[in-house]
């Protein structure tokens, strides 16, 4: 009996033991961070002594950044489950930090937000874990070969690192928004050092393209300093486009202010569109029976709508903004603000919206209510959708629809000042009210113009299929991108056929290629819905119609027309042009002016 009592005794011990030697810090954090006091590294940019918060933060998200090499090597997942793994893991990372004379405040400085690390779909192109990045990129990669070898060779880590920038762009492409490029970047880093190395996140050699300091005093030889320099300019492409992203808030944030400083001063203030109501989220839960399954009405990608009924017995949409495009509650307020003033017979009027919390940004959820369209979307009305059996539209309710979503757009291009670019025309954003007359919708990516005819910016925002050529590779933003989405837009409601065709036996995907071949072919009658009735005696309108569609998504800017062209070619004010050509891929042939090379898809003075 006593021998019994001594071996549970001696095993109680043991267990004690070996929940004390987990410090109170590690509990709770699933990454292996003990490398953390021994990996050789610079601190002298973290000392108080000499503090470079820029290179000291960068160095920590390099050293952290092998933790997460170690917990994908071992769990498959590129991030931490949720926020309480992540606050766990970076409280350890801090007292391993202090444990060799690091600030103790340092890891809070430089990551302010545990969310940060935490796994979300959002994060580049729904990627979570390995078996995500080979469905969208394959087992085997450029840099799965490039960063097999031994990097200690500063060739090798050359190619290695050429290899991460493509496949960085890569993830990008696919996720389709600039904005997000920053965190491709930080998944291909991770997967390099864990996967396509073949080795120990932890050895140095693996880990070349990770931005650290040499700790050693002797003076830089030439390798390590082409080597510092490749990897300062591999980790400067993401704070060059974070930098990008900043300037372009702030100046936007600017303009918005002279606005409304030259708003308030004006004589016509007073007979200004009453604006949006704010809701209080009490209101918005009661009027949605608190966000009720059977009252969702849909869902896209930026957002979930709900049906509600407010107390004045109005019908409208609730739509809850999921992916926002707004940098903060001041931008979304200011949005907000301008679009709720619009009132235009073929656009979706903005009734209110709400925003609730009263902590971090990212705690807040923010709502848009609109009037109810009760005949839903054009989406569902060209391709049935959602399973719902529709009548094919009629030609005159087609033509009515593409013509009241031109008058739409010719509001916001030129009916106001400044003008706004709505940058996401496509049919589920075209909503059809009780009489089936169309209204656009959806103003969450709505941008106002600068003072000139186009400007450049790093979010690009919109749906594949739909963007304009030069904006969804350059970031070139003007009113004929709206008229490009516009052009593809008339093409499916004349057709019914998709924006991206991606069966087809022909090889040609893009809806305009598909029309142009068949117009320039003599086959216009292969483009029109088979399931609409053709009238006799309108053939030529709705040939008019066809060609107008192509000539709008043409992919050079200088043949695309504004709207206000646009809609006068559609009512036979004017004469339609000849259909023009398509233009050679690139690599076929070049023109120059003035000694550079001319984009095509770029509008030039000279062409424009």
């Amino acid at each position: 009996m006593n021998r019994a009592a001594d071996v549970l005794l001696a095993l109680l011990f043991t267990a004690v033991a070996a929940s004390e030697a987990v410090s109170p810090a590690q509990r709770g954090c699933p990454m292996d961070l003990s490398y953390v006091t021994t990996y050789p590294w610079d601190k002298a940019s973290c000392l108080p002594s000499h503090r470079n918060m820029t290179g000291c933060c960068q160095s920590l998200l390099s050293l952290y950044g092998i933790g997460f090499g170690l917990y994908l090597s071992a769990t498959s997942h590129f991030h931490l489950p949720n926020a309480s793994a992540s606050t766990a893991c970076l409280s350890y990372f801090q007292s391993l930090l202090s444990s060799i004379s690091l600030p103790s405040s340092i890891v809070h400085t430089c990551f302010p937000c545990p969310n940060r690390f935490v796994s979300t779909p959002k994060f580049c192109d729904g990627i979570l874990n390995l078996q995500d990045w080979a469905d969208r990129l394959g087992v085997s990669t450029v840099l799965d070969k490039a960063c097999a070898n031994d990097l200690a060779d500063l060739t090798r880590c050359m190619v290695c690192i050429s290899a991460a920038f493509q496949i960085s762009g890569q993830l990008t492409h696919l996720d389709g928004r600039i904005s997000r490029a920053t965190n491709c970047f930080y998944l291909t880093v991770i997967y390099a050092a864990a996967v396509a190395t073949k080795s120990d996140p932890v050895d140095r050699s693996s880990v070349c393209f990770m931005r650290f300091s040499d700790p050693s005093s002797s003076p830089p030889s030439s390798s390590s300093s082409t080597l510092s320099a490749l990897q300062a300019a591999f980790w400067a492409t993401a704070a060059f486009l974070v930098f990008l992203l900043i300037s372009a808030s702030l100046a936007l944030s600017f303009r918005r202010y002279r606005r409304r400083k030259r708003a308030k001063s004006a004589s016509t203030k007073s007979r200004r569109n009453p604006g949006p109501i704010w809701f209080d989220i009490r209101e918005i839960e009661k009027a949605t029976a608190h966000f009720s399954s059977r009252n969702l009405i849909g869902r896209g990608s930026f957002g979930v709508v709900y049906r509600g009924v407010l107390p004045d017995g109005s019908t409208v949409a609730v739509k809850h903004v999921l992916e926002s495009q707004f940098q903060g509650e001041g931008e979304f307020r200011n949005e907000v603000e301008m679009i709720g003033n619009l009132r235009h017979r073929n656009l979706v009027p903005l009734r209110g919206c709400c925003i609730t919390g009263a902590g971090d940004e990212e705690d807040r959820q923010r709502f848009l209510i609109y009037d109810l369209m009760p005949n839903g979307c054009l989406n569902d009305h060209i391709f049935n959708g959602k399973g719902k059996r529709r009548k094919p539209l009629t030609w005159p309710q087609r033509r009515s629809i593409i013509l009241d979503v031109a008058k739409g757009l010719a509001y916001l291009h030129h009916g106001i000042k400044p003008a706004i670019y709505h940058r996401d025309i496509k049919p589920s954003n075209i909503l059809l009210d009780g009489d089936m007359r169309a209204r656009l919708a959806d103003f969450g990516l709505a941008r106002q113009s600068s003072e000139g005819r186009s400007h450049l910016t790093t979010r690009v925002a919109g749906t594949h299929g739909y963007l304009a050529p030069e904006y969804a590779l350059y970031g070139q933003l003007t009113e004929k991108s709206d008229v490009y989405s516009f052009g593809v837009v008339m093409l499916e409601v004349m057709s019914g056929r998709r924006a991206l065709h991606m069966s087809s036996a022909s090889g040609t995907v893009r809806i305009s290629d598909w029309a142009w071949k068949n117009v320039k072919a003599g086959r216009v009658d292969e483009v029109f819905d088979k399931a609409m009735v053709k009238e006799d005696g309108l053939k030529g309108t709705m040939e008019r119609f066809v060609i107008v569609g192509i000539i709008c998504a043409h992919v050079m800017v200088a043949f695309r027309p504004t709207i206000d062209e646009a809609l006068k070619m559609l009512e036979g004010d004017v004469d339609l042009p000849e259909v023009p050509e398509v233009p050679m891929p690139f690599g076929q042939g070049t023109n120059c002016a003035w000694g550079r090379e001319l984009n095509p898809f770029l509008p030039h003075d000279d062409l424009v």
